[in-house]
């Protein structure tokens, strides 16, 4: 089993099907003072379309202040019960768009905004995807077999799997 690594040029839907079953990502933004700020976030994957990613947010939070200031994002999946990482690099922008807040509207959202998708505090976050890089290990037992063959034979282990870039 050999790694194979691949560069993808505008395969948003690849991207869509990666990150479907990770819907909390780690989204970081930069303060200020240049430091960075991460913190978890629930993905609105529906509708994906044209290289761009959903999230709620409030207005009055500071990832709207630091997105303004500083578009710059960067948003990690950890798919560990898949062996799949995904990091994405993308521009952000903080929008009110409640056609769209109704379209991506959930339970999930309901309980952060209970006045609903025109609640005056809530806010989108529309992120453009530049580039996208994964890695997409073996099955668990894929990884042990190929661990078990290196330790027999002393020989540095190759786990196979698929690394990537995709760009959007």
């Amino acid at each position: 089993m050999q790694t194979i690594n691949r560069e993808v040029e505008g395969d948003a839907e690849r991207l869509a099907e990666m990150i479907k079953d990770i819907r909390v990502a780690m989204f970081t933004t930069r303060r200020a003072d240049g430091t960075l700020h991460t913190r978890p976030m629930y993905t609105q994957v529906t509708p994906f379309s044209g290289g761009v990613l959903w999230f709620f947010t409030s207005i009055a939070g500071e990832k709207a202040a630091e997105i303004a200031a500083s578009p710059d994002v960067l948003i990690t999946y950890d798919g560990s019960a898949q062996n799949r990482y995904i990091a994405v690099r993308g521009y952000a922008e903080v929008v009110r768009d409640a056609g769209m807040a109704r379209e991506l509207w959930s339970v999930h959202a309901k309980a952060w905004w209970p006045g609903g998708p025109e609640d005056p505090d809530l806010a989108l976050i529309r992120v453009r995807v530049e580039s996208a890089e994964y890695w997409d290990g073996p099955s668990k037992t894929g990884y042990a077999l190929s661990l078990l063959k290196a330790v027999v034979t002393g020989s540095r282990i190759d786990p196979g799997g698929e690394h990537g870039v995709v760009h959007a």
